[in-house]
């Protein structure tokens, strides 16, 4: 069965940063799309950034691009996001997800809908 744990939230200051990393198993990395979506209390969840191995292509929130980076560790199975200059807009549960189907441009991954979901990581960003 496909599980995806992610870890590495925490709480930091403005301006600070924060490495999640999202482990993949019971799936075969070679080919999917995989993205971190979050969501704040009282808000919708939305798509920070995501990442397909059809196209290469990789995506993020207006709010994210510039400041975020996703990436991949093939060999980890492991899909990471370095977040940088945090805000406390930031602030939110974080969820690694996943999708077998190709997503692929101009489909933007972050408005797809994923098939497996992970437990959520918390990030507090203080002022």
């Amino acid at each position: 069965e496909v599980q995806l744990q992610a870890s590495g939230g925490g709480l930091v200051q403005t301006g600070g940063s924060l490495r999640l990393s999202c482990a993949v198993s019971g799936f075969d990395f070679d080919d999917y799309t995989i993205g971190w979506f979050r969501q704040a209390p009282g808000k919708e969840r939305e798509g920070a950034s995501c990442i397909s191995t059809t196209d290469g292509r990789s995506y993020y929130a207006d709010s994210a691009k510039g400041r975020f980076t996703i990436s991949r560790d093939n060999a980890k199975n492991t899909v990471y996001l370095q977040m940088n200059s945090l805000k406390p807009e930031d602030t939110a549960v974080y969820y690694c997800a996943l999708t077998e189907r190709v997503v692929a441009f101009p489909v933007n991954c972050l408005t797809y809908g994923m098939d497996y979901w992970g437990k959520g990581t918390q990030v507090t960003v203080s002022s």
